[in-house]
């Protein structure tokens, strides 16, 4: 296993590399010009512009600059916002919280429904279950995040009032942040009310974030499972009359789980990108909206170490997903 483990790691050395171009280099393309951002309305000299070019490192060749941000990287320092001045870990770290609690609600909606969804649809393929399941699958993976999230704003927002339309709580409450995570900062605070007030902020933003990667959960398992319930293993356990449920919870579903699992590990990067659009349709305070806001603003240390965090984040899922294959199947280890 430790041998499995060293391959993989050493597999990410050139993929993080290469995300560091990447990163350094989309900034850099953008158009605008930040150090004319930073002045603002009020405009600024050609001195003062050079002046400022040359104390943020604009100035410099790209390979001088991009060696400069990989030798900071490699000693912790992300750089400072150009507008806030703050460091961008500190920031990054400050709004993690709310991205990761709406990602995890996303995930486990997703999962939770998507995978029995699967499994029935195999087990009674071709039913009017089947056709009405695999077909919502289907419109749910086309369905643009936007438009999805403007539709239930209007409607359960809008038109019923059931939900809030954006945030993470009612401005009735104040408490302390403990942990940055609002449901169990409302908890920690015994604030009667508190905790509904952030479950129903929550609700509506994972559930579009889940929308996508429900769709292709359900169908993988789908998909797996029909492949699985087709071997001789699975039709020797029926030949011995075990029931149908253990057959299929014991021998079907654990074979059927490697692939599933692989979509549940990719879909992280679906909700980083979809994370995105939709904490700006909800004014949920993440990155991603963090990421939007200082794209406009061509705050370049933001989106470059930005990007980078989260394609790190990302990596390291996948790594975690791997291992996975190897616990559940041994024989994985020695590929």
């Amino acid at each position: 296993m430790l041998r499995f483990l060293l391959a993989k790691l050493l597999y990410l050395i050139p993929t993080f590399i290469g995300i560091t171009v990447v990163a350094f280099g989309f900034v850099r393309v953008l158009p605008g010009d930040p150090v004319l951002l930073m002045a603002g309305e009020r405009g600024i000299s050609p001195e003062r512009h050079a002046e400022l070019s040359a104390q943020l490192g604009y100035d410099r060749p790209f390979l001088v600059q991009y060696l400069d941000f990989l030798g900071g990287l490699f000693q912790g320092d992300l750089g400072t916002s150009l507008v806030t001045k703050r460091p961008v870990f500190d920031e990054f770290m400050a709004l993690f919280p709310a991205t990761v609690e709406l990602a995890v609600c996303a995930i486990l909606i997703a999962t939770l429904i998507g995978v029995p969804v699967g499994v029935i649809a195999a087990i009674r393929r071709g039913s009017l279950f089947d056709q009405i399941s695999m077909t919502g699958a289907l419109v749910g993976f086309s369905m643009p995040i936007f438009w999805w999230g403007l539709l239930l704003i209007i409607f359960f927002s809008g038109t019923l009032g059931w939900t809030p339309v954006s945030g993470r709580i009612s401005l009735l409450y104040y408490f302390d942040d403990v942990t940055g995570f609002m449901l169990i900062d409302s908890l920690l605070s015994g604030q009667e009310g508190a905790f509904a007030s952030a479950v129903s902020h929550l609700i509506l933003p994972s559930v579009v974030l889940a929308t996508i990667p429900l769709a292709v959960i359900a169908r993988q398992t789908r998909s797996a499972m029909l492949e699985v319930m087709g071997e001789d293993y699975v039709r020797t356990a029926r030949a011995k009359g075990l029931t149908r449920g253990r057959v299929v919870s014991v021998h079907a579903l654990r074979n059927a789980m490697i692939p599933v699992i692989t979509t549940i590990g990719l879909q992280v990067g679906v909700l980083m990108a979809g994370a995105i659009l939709t904490e700006t349709i909800f004014s949920w305070p993440g990155i991603g909206k963090w990421m939007i806001d200082s794209i406009s603003r061509r705050d370049y240390p933001v989106v470059q170490s930005g990007l980078l965090m989260i394609a790190a984040i990302v990596m390291v899922v996948n790594l975690i997903v791997d291992l996975t294959y190897g616990l559940i199947n041994p024989r994985i280890r020695h590929k």
